[in-house]
């Protein structure tokens, strides 16, 4: 990815400290501790944090800096500072951070060495606190409600570092798969899109919202009205059906043609919702 450069000279030096990161920090933090931003830890501020009197500056600071990319429309910023969140809220959800994790994270981000160390110092702040993760979740599908698959690419790298340090046939921790149902679902993907990166496996040719497109419907119709549909598309363009009309050659091949997206369409869309 060509955007680690764009993040830590623009937005995100919120989330890395400083006098302005601090004192944002701080105010944010107020606002976190008396519930109007942020929610506080479930257990409450304890000798975890840095000092009791001054709420998480740190990760009320990282998430102002994501709402500041968001609304300055800063998508790349605001992606790849969230990956870089949720990956250590991940790893850290269920236990410490190994190491096996975080190779997986540089694996999957190939991070230039130039931008290491402060992607190495923002992915240790935000593994402070596990209990947020959803704020930065729910900021990242919002920005990307309409380009769901950099949203399902993040959901395969957040598969690869929970099983980073399990055996082949061991499932994932009850924490690691609440945190990935949430995600998956603040992210608002689909069914088809959790299969595929739970199991590893690349996106497909056609996009999912664009399967809809080509049977021309909208995705809001019932499981029967599509297969109904779907049928009915079959009949019309079925180059058998075309022939009987005395259709020119060309128009049949076209019809094969249509028929066969048609068919790629709605597989892709029984596959999305379990059919």
């Amino acid at each position: 990815m060509a955007i680690w450069g764009k993040i830590f000279g623009g937005v995100a030096g919120f989330a890395m400290g400083g006098p302005v990161g601090a004192a944002l920090g701080a105010a944010l933090g107020h606002a976190a501790d008396k519930g109007t931003l942020l929610d506080p830890p479930a257990g409450g501020w304890s000798d975890r944090w840095a000092a009791r009197a001054r709420p998480d500056p740190n990760g009320a600071a990282t998430f102002m800096a994501a709402k500041l990319a968001a609304a300055l429309g800063k998508k790349e910023q605001l992606y790849g500072l969230t990956s870089i969140i949720l990956c250590a809220k991940l790893a850290k959800c269920d236990a410490p951070v190994n190491r096996r994790e975080i190779n997986a994270f540089k694996a999957r981000f190939r991070v230039p060495d130039e931008n290491m160390r402060e992607v190495g110092r923002l992915f240790d702040l935000a593994r402070q606190r596990t209990d947020d993760y959803e704020a930065f979740a729910r900021e990242l599908g919002t920005a990307y409600a309409q380009d769901k698959q950099p949203l399902e690419d993040l959901m395969g790298v957040l598969f690869a570092i929970a099983r980073a340090d399990l055996a082949a046939d061991d499932p994932l921790t009850k924490e690691e798969t609440r945190f990935l149902q949430t995600v998956h679902a603040l992210f608002g993907l689909s069914r088809g899109a959790w299969e595929r990166a739970e199991q590893g496996r690349s996106r497909p040719a056609m996009a999912e919202k664009d399967a809809y497109v080509v049977m021309g419907v909208e995705a809001s119709l019932s499981n029967e009205e599509l297969r109904a549909h779907w049928k009915k598309l079959v009949r019309q363009y079925h180059p058998d059906v075309m022939a009987s009309r005395q259709a020119s050659p060309a128009e049949i091949a076209e019809a094969s043609d249509r028929i066969s997206r048609i068919n790629a369409a709605w597989d892709m869309i029984k596959r999305d919702r379990g059919l």
